[in-house]
């Protein structure tokens, strides 16, 4: 992949789609500006969230609930628990402890809610460990239920570190593209973004937006990209 045309790309998409407003938030009442999946808790070109620990720990969580889910599945359980607790790690570890169905019940409808709900007293558990300080990449690997891409997610939206989040869209778009096979390895496509993008931590909070988004249109069925003209001039 050349350098200029994974930024061009990102250009592309910008102008396209505008600026998203990730990560979405259930306490600001912002409008997902491309009215696709869920459409509460954006706020376009104000990067200034998290602004306390609540929402960090809110966007931490649903990094968690998000694996192999959708966003709108994630947000109904999120919602679920806020009528139960704060999003604080000591609250939700609480709720875990004393009432273990009620919580389950709550993010049920976000899929695999057992395994989740051991995940999510995982991460709480380390957050409250950090004492306030941003975790490296290694650690928060090291804490079950966390992935490669869940790291990432957690890092780049909820500490505003510069980690490259690839997602199952990012390998349709940039394998249907020419770029890198499918099943090419994660930590790969992550490097080839990182060496090549040249945007800040918030740019790359929107070229990650933005590739979900225009998957929404193009790649959520096979055969993937074929209706994709916007990008067609960077096949290779």
């Amino acid at each position: 992949m050349s350098e200029n045309n994974i930024n061009l790309i990102y250009n592309k998409l910008l102008e396209k789609y505008s600026y998203q407003g990730w990560w979405p938030l259930l306490s600001y009442q912002g409008i997902n500006p491309t009215k696709t999946g869920a459409i509460e808790g954006y706020h376009p070109k104000d990067y200034s969230f998290p602004k306390n620990s609540n929402e960090q720990f809110e966007i931490i969580m649903g990094s968690i609930l998000t694996q192999n889910t959708s966003w709108p599945s994630v947000e109904k359980a999120l919602k679920n628990l806020s009528i139960l607790t704060e999003f604080s790690p000591k609250s939700i570890l609480k709720l875990a402890n004393s009432n273990e169905n009620e919580f389950k019940q709550a993010i049920k409808v976000a899929g695999y809610f057992n395994q989740k709900f051991n995940y999510l007293k995982n991460i709480a558990e380390f957050y409250i460990s950090l004492e306030g300080r941003v975790p490296s990449r290694k650690e928060i690997l090291k804490v079950k239920g966390v992935g490669n891409e869940t790291a990432d997610s957690i890092l780049l939206f909820a500490y505003k570190q510069k980690e490259f989040k690839v997602d199952a869209y990012t390998k349709r778009i940039f394998s249907y593209l020419g770029y890198f096979d499918e099943k090419e390895k994660y930590m790969y496509i992550k490097k080839l973004f990182e060496d090549n993008f040249k945007g800040t931590v918030n740019e790359y909070q929107e070229y990650h937006a933005l590739i979900v988004e225009h998957a929404k249109h193009y790649y959520l069925k096979k055969p993937y990209g074929v209706e994709d003209k916007l990008l067609d001039e960077f096949k290779i």
